[in-house]
């Protein structure tokens, strides 16, 4: 009878010793995944508010009118309206049928 108290007292005792120890082994990799999406998430919206500078800096009525005066008038050409896209669909379209353009040129190339 004592020693199977004693036996099912330290059978507990491991399980829960074992039990413990992958927990706090799972959670410590979750912690590190955290801290390391967490330092990814401020270097992300660190350039964020770089581009939203360089956006408004650019793009300011006095900028433009600066570069339009270096650039002068008579060179200045408004973006054609087919060069707008509206969606990134539209864009990476155009972009694979230029990027395949390019293989296939470049395959005729090294056949010749």
């Amino acid at each position: 009878m004592f020693k199977k108290k004693i036996i099912i007292s330290i059978t507990i005792f491991v399980s829960f010793l074992v039990f413990t120890s992958t927990i706090k082994n799972k959670t410590r990799i979750i912690e590190k995944n955290i801290v390391n999406l967490n330092a990814e998430i401020l270097i992300k919206s660190k350039n964020v508010n770089e581009a939203q500078l360089d956006f408004f800096y650019l793009t300011s009525p006095a900028e433009i009118e600066k570069k339009l005066s270096v650039i002068g008038f008579d060179n200045y050409n408004p973006i054609k309206y087919s060069s707008i896209f509206f969606n990134i669909d539209d864009f990476t379209k155009i972009q694979n049928i230029t990027s395949n353009l390019k293989t296939f040129n470049a395959e005729k190339i090294k056949k010749k």
